[in-house]
This record gives C-alpha cells, sequence and structure tokens, in this order.
C-alpha cells in the first residue's frame, strides 16, 4: 500500500506539472501555429484547430528588408545593455557584500523597490532628458535605459552570490599581499562566475523582452524587435497571422539561447545553496 501510494503521488505531481507546463506554453504553442495560418483562418471563429500551413505570412516579414535591421538593433541593444549593467552591478554588489555599512540593507531594498514603478510613471520626464540628450531613437539611449532599469535586480542576485563566497578566501588573497583589484578578478570572480553569467543571461532576456521603452523612445534607427512587431498593427486592423510569425521570429532566438544555456543558468541561481 505504500508502495502504491507512493506512485499514484508521482503520477499525481507529475500529471500537474504536465498540466502546468502546457498551461504556460500554451500562448506560445498558439503563436506558432497561428503564424503558420492564413488571415482568414486566424480571425476565424471559432477557432480553425485543421487548417492548411503556410509561409505566406513568413515570407512577407522576411519580404520586409527592415527585419535584420531591427533584429540587429536587439541583439546589439540587448548585449551591450548587459554588458554595461554586469561592469557596473559587480563593484556595487562587493561593497555591499563585503564593505558593509549601516544603509546598506535599506538601499538594496530600496533599489529593488524601484522595480516596482510602473515604467509609465516616469516615461515623460524620461523622455524629455532623452530628447534633451539627443538620444531619441537612438542605440545609446535604450542601452541607457535597459541597463539603468536592470540594474537594481543585478546588484541584488550579485550581492546574494558574493555573501556565498568564503570570507576566508578573499582573506588569504589579502594576505598574500593581492591588492583590492587583485581581489575582485582574480580571487572573487572566478569563484562567482556561474551566478555572474546566469546574472547576464537573465539581464539578456529582460532587455530582449522590453517593450515599453523601445516603442515610445525609438522609431525606425535604433528600434528593436517590438518596435517592428507592434508595426503589424495598422488602423486596418491586427494581421493576427503576420503578427503571430513576426512574434515567432523574435521569441525563437531567445528561447533557443535560454535553451541552451538552461544548465548554466541553472548552475548560476543555486549557486552556494548547498554547502
Amino acid at each position: 500500500m505504500t508502495r502504491k501510494r507512493a506512485r499514484l503521488r508521482r503520477i499525481a505531481i507529475g500529471g500537474a506539472a504536465w498540466a502546468v507546463a502546457l498551461w504556460v506554453f500554451f500562448p506560445i504553442l498558439w503563436m506558432v501555429l497561428t503564424g503558420f495560418k492564413t488571415e482568414p483562418d486566424a480571425i476565424s471563429t471559432p477557432p480553425h484547430l485543421i487548417f492548411h500551413p503556410t509561409l505566406s505570412s513568413y515570407r512577407e516579414v522576411f519580404a520586409r528588408e527592415t527585419y535584420w535591421h531591427f533584429a540587429l538593433n536587439s541583439v546589439a541593444i540587448s548585449v551591450l545593455a548587459s554588458i554595461a549593467a554586469i561592469l557596473l552591478s559587480i563593484p556595487a554588489a562587493y561593497a555591499m557584500a563585503f564593505l558593509p555599512g549601516r544603509r546598506t540593507r535599506g538601499t538594496l531594498l530600496w533599489m529593488l523597490s524601484t522595480r516596482m514603478l510602473p515604467p509609465v510613471g516616469v516615461l515623460v520626464p524620461i523622455y524629455l532628458l532623452a530628447r534633451g540628450m539627443g538620444l531619441l531613437d537612438s542605440r545609446t539611449g535604450l542601452v541607457v535605459i535597459y541597463t539603468l532599469t536592470n540594474l537594481p535586480i543585478m546588484v541584488w542576485m550579485l550581492y546574494t552570490f558574493f555573501r556565498e563566497v568564503p570570507i576566508p578566501i578573499l582573506e588569504a588573497g589579502r594576505m598574500d599581499g593581492a591588492t583590492r583589484w587583485q581581489e575582485i578578478t582574480q580571487v572573487l570572480l572566478p569563484l562567482a562566475l556561474p551566478g555572474i553569467a546566469s546574472t547576464g543571461l537573465l539581464s539578456m532576456i529582460l532587455c530582449w523582452n522590453e517593450a515599453f521603452w523601445s516603442l515610445n523612445l525609438t522609431s525606425s534607427a535604433a528600434a528593436p524587435l517590438p518596435t517592428f512587431i507592434a508595426s503589424f498593427s495598422s488602423p486596418e486592423g491586427l494581421f493576427f497571422a503576420k503578427l503571430s510569425a513576426a512574434s515567432t521570429l523574435a521569441v525563437a532566438p531567445i528561447l533557443v539561447f535560454g535553451w541552451l544555456s538552461q544548465k548554466q543558468l541553472v548552475r548560476g541561481l543555486t549557486f552556494g545553496a548547498v554547502k
């Protein structure tokens, strides 16, 4: 009876896990399927579950010569913003982890609380600042915005990873004559590399998926893929098949990237969890 109950429990847990996974994945599956439909099939009610697949929507997406321009902008902005955020968050997290003050915890909580602020609440001042500095519709402007918006969560994550590094190891480096710079670059960073890698991967994903700032601060020259996807919404209506095809092409690279780097991501997120 005990073995039977354990087996039934495993089956129930597995079934629940599959149900949740399908519930989460279903919108992505539906988007992919809609991309292979014609426009009449895409907007039919009730939806056509059996249809003749076509690549016409994908051909039209690729026929737009601006697609690769938007894709290149997404890659460049995501990579540059992630690198900038990593370079800024490492010294900040180091100072808070190993040189804490009375207000360190409060500062961390304040930084994290900024992520709870709706972006629309600061849209007007940021738009005016970007316009005054000539950063509207520029990659530099989006890199700065993405770096600053992701910096709080990256500092918090790196702070958590750095706290798991044994302090005696750093002290041994100091006793051997290591400077502060050598302590960070030659001792701390190699030990915390999994956590740094997972933080960088998370930053890449957040930058790639960001749509609010790209839609409001860019138009064409520096616009990433979210702006390209929004272009399929016109006064004539939504072109669901073409919109789904463009969305699939935008989501596919980051899904593949996340799938290939999932081991590194999980390793970094569980860094220090087991003593």
